[in-house]
């Protein structure tokens, strides 16, 4: 298997990270990791197909927002908060800040326990 792609904190740009974080689907994703800390894929039960989430992971990593690691058969999610504290100060929090959790319906995702 190939490894995950994750940028260098200096090879971060705003322009990838605005881009991940515009989705909603994404800033959800950003809004669990930031509030309960690692997750894995499977975290967010949703009614959209398996393999858009995993696009939707794969930009926010490929855009230096979340770091992945392989667990057995998981992906483990972290957000790289510090990483973007160090490129982007305040950026982050003012996102994470403004977030609302989104309404169920608009993007179908619910929380699994």
């Amino acid at each position: 298997m190939r490894p995950l792609y994750h940028p260098d904190c200096k090879d971060i740009t705003l322009a990838g990270v605005l881009y991940a974080l515009g989705d909603p689907v994404r800033l959800e994703i950003i809004r669990r990791l930031a509030t309960e800390g690692e997750l894995c894929c499977n975290a967010l039960d949703c009614a959209i197909a398996k393999s858009t989430m995993s696009n939707h992971f794969k930009i926010l990593r490929e855009a230096g927002v979340i770091y992945s690691r392989k667990e057995g058969t998981q992906h483990i999610n972290t957000l790289r908060r510090h990483d973007l504290e160090t490129r982007f100060p305040g950026l982050l929090n003012t996102v994470l800040h403004s977030a609302q959790p989104i309404e169920e319906e608009k993007v179908q995702l619910r929380i699994v326990d």
